[in-house]
């Protein structure tokens, strides 16, 4: 996720609960120096995090599967407010405390039989889409 927010140029991650935080062996394996690159802090609530930055006037979106989701290829992201992405733990997902505080649930829309995809995978599919909608356009 650290090499995937660097290649979007993602402002922040916040890193909440019980995670892995830099220099974490795992994370400084697969980031590859991207924890310098990105901007990061962790905080105990992923559910106060959240409504702190809906008062700075965030919009957050839970990427979770559950039910009034909306399908992400639905999502317009406004180019004028800042958008949080809340993703979940790899095994139990966003939790229903901080699904319930954030202010859409979007989830990816799958085809197949295991409709699972791992955190950094859809971390990489959301912030594609978010990116090409927001994304520079060059001149």
């Amino acid at each position: 996720i650290f090499r995937t927010a660097d290649a979007f140029r993602i402002s922040e991650i916040v890193l909440c609960g019980i995670t892995p935080i830099p220099p974490h062996k795992d994370i400084r394996k697969t980031a590859l120096g991207a924890t310098e690159s990105v901007y990061w802090r962790y905080e105990d609530s992923a559910e106060n995090t959240v409504a702190k930055l809906q008062q700075s006037g965030a919009h957050c979106y839970a990427v979770e599967q559950v039910q009034g989701a909306v399908f992400l290829d639905q999502v317009k992201p406004k180019s004028n407010q800042t958008t949080v992405l809340v993703f979940g733990n790899e095994v139990q997902g966003v939790s229903q405390e901080v699904i319930d505080v954030c202010d859409a649930a979007v989830e990816i829309p799958q085809l197949g039989t295991k409709h699972s995809l791992n955190v950094a995978t859809s971390a990489g599919v959301v912030l594609w889409h978010f990116f090409m909608h927001l994304r520079p356009t060059a001149h």
